[in-house]
C-alpha cells in the first residue's frame, strides 16, 4: 500500500484554476461561493485525482524498491467519486491499495481512497496501469 498526504491550498486551487482552464465559480469566487450550501470554494475534483495519481506514482517507487524494472502507464481512473467538498486548509490523507495484479495481461487494479483531517472520505477510485517491458 502506499499513500500521500498534502494540505489543500487557497493558492493550489487558484493555480488549478489557471492550468486548467476551468475557472467556474466554485473553484474561484469566493463571495459569490460564500453564500451557497458550501460557504466557501471548494476544490477541483480533478485536482484530487492529481493526488491520487501522486500516491499511484509512490506505488511505482515501492515497486522499484522492490526490483521491478517495468515501465508503468496509466490506463485511467474507473468509478471515480467525489463523495464530499474539499475546502482550502483540508489536510487529505491518499491511500493507494494494489488489489489486483494480472500478470498475464501486465496489468495492476488499485483501490484508492481520499480522506479528510475529520476521516471523511471525500474521494474514490480505481487506478488502472499497464506495465510494460522496459
Amino acid at each position: 500500500m502506499a499513500s500521500y498526504a498534502t494540505t489543500v491550498r487557497d493558492e493550489d486551487i487558484a493555480r488549478f484554476a489557471e492550468l486548467s482552464g476551468d475557472d467556474y465559480e466554485a473553484h474561484t469566487d469566493a463571495e459569490a461561493m460564500a453564500g451557497s450550501r458550501f460557504g466557501g470554494i471548494i476544490a477541483h475534483g480533478a485536482l484530487l485525482v492529481g493526488y491520487m495519481s501522486a500516491a499511484g506514482t509512490k506505488a511505482i517507487h515501492e515497486a522499484r524498491l522492490r526490483g521491478s524494472t517495468m515501465i508503468p502507464v496509466s490506463l485511467g481512473f474507473d468509478r471515480l467519486r467525489f463523495v464530499a467538498p474539499v475546502y482550502p486548509g483540508d489536510r487529505l490523507a491518499v491511500t493507494y491499495h494494489v488489489r489486483e495484479i494480472d500478470l498475464e495481461r501486465q496489468r495492476s487494479v488499485a483501490d484508492i481512497e481520499v480522506t479528510n483531517q475529520s476521516g471523511t472520505v471525500v474521494a474514490v477510485a480505481e487506478h488502472l496501469m499497464k506495465w510494460l517491458q522496459s
